[in-house]
């Protein structure tokens, strides 16, 4: 029997890619990645880019800011400018309302807002124009441990005196820690805080604590009150009576924790909630919008210029604290905050509200 004929091979026609041999694609595929990354230096290139403070000049989210202000374009592609601008009101409100919706979209606005402006939408529903979960966040230079303390004369020298006497407290506006946490305790605690906000800034409170006019910060950072005022420590011309954090300060093992003091745990659920924005102590972001391969040229400036060693020589020396969180880091918090169960966000709102 003939064997049957076997077919002819097959005439594979190859990519040219392929016939061009591995050593060009190589090259090629080199070519394709740093052109990205050019596009979005030549767009950076020559442009000022803005840090916008939702708190008024000479506040610890001001310093913070101005020190980020002087490495970030070090790390940025095309070493745009970069400054800082103020515009305080609302707590932050004003400032992170106008850039979610007027923007601009493109990357050269950066907002840099109170703590607890991720939570705001859960607390003042009514003032917010933004959404926390859309927005962009870059990351946060630090994790924050706030302090409650007193001029040396107030009449209240120990948070337990807090139960059966009042004492005279200044804040910026609701939304900042000085107003929320005092308005907290005073729910949880049964304290007798009397909270005047419209200071505009910590260093406004602190000229209203020396002249008389108000016997504490509810509660304000440790790192703020060092940077501001470390004469006020070392002379003893202030009181610590509690420290605002998910766990003590390695400096401040003495002064009690306010989460130490829940009774019960609905109390600990609400403190947690309230305290969750320390854990992003100083967040910065984007409005929603922004081309993402400059998002991840940003972000990665953030981290980097949080890292450089003259950065950090400078923050020691100022005595700004550093312990930097990514953006990604910060966006899995806020989501976790978004999720709170409604009633442990009702009872925290309810304390908070405006008397």
């Amino acid at each position: 029997m003939a064997l049957l004929a076997r077919p002819p091979p097959r005439q594979q026609v190859e990519h040219p890619m392929r016939k061009a041999g591995p050593a060009l694609l190589c090259v090629t595929l080199l070519a394709l990645a740093p052109a990205r990354a050019e596009d979005v230096a030549d767009f950076f290139r020559g442009k000022t880019l803005r840090i916008i403070v939702g708190v008024g000049v000479g506040s610890g989210y001001d310093l913070n800011a101005r020190l980020l202000a002087r490495f970030l374009p070090n790390h940025i592609p095309g070493h745009p400018a970069v400054i800082v601008q103020n515009q305080p009101g609302a707590g932050s409100l004003t400032m992170t309302n106008q850039l979610f919706i007027a923007g601009p979209f493109d990357g050269t606005a950066i907002g840099a807002s109170f703590n607890g402006m991720p939570t705001t939408p859960l607390f003042q529903p009514a003032a917010v124009h933004f959404d926390a979960n859309k927005l962009i966040w870059l990351g946060s230079s630090n994790r924050e441990t706030q302090v409650t303390y007193v001029w040396h004369t107030a009449p209240v020298q120990s948070f337990a005196e807090l139960k059966t006497k009042e004492l005279i407290v200044g804040a910026q506006a609701p939304g900042s820690t000085q107003y929320d946490f005092p308005m907290l305790a005073n729910a949880l605690f049964g304290t007798k805080f009397k909270v005047i906000p419209g200071y505009a800034s910590t260093p406004k409170i602190h000229l209203a604590m020396e002249a008389g006019e108000l016997q504490g910060n509810g509660a304000t950072n440790w790192s703020t009150l060092k940077l501001l005022n470390s004469d006020w420590i070392a002379e003893k011309k202030i009181r610590l009576l509690a420290q605002w954090a998910l766990k003590k300060h390695p400096e401040l093992a003495d002064v009690p924790l306010v989460l130490d003091m829940a009774a019960n745990e609905a109390d600990r659920q609400a403190l947690r909630l309230a305290l969750a924005r320390l854990e992003y102590g100083r967040p910065f972001f984007l409005p929603p919008g922004v081309p993402a391969d400059r998002v991840t040229a940003l972000r990665r400036a953030f981290d980097a210029a949080l890292k450089d060693p003259a950065l950090i020589a400078e923050a020691d020396k100022s005595k700004i604290e550093i312990e930097p969180l990514t953006g990604e880091e910060v966006t899995e918090l806020v989501k976790q905050v978004s999720a709170t169960p409604p009633d442990v966000v009702a009872r925290v709102r309810a304390a908070m509200e405006k008397k």
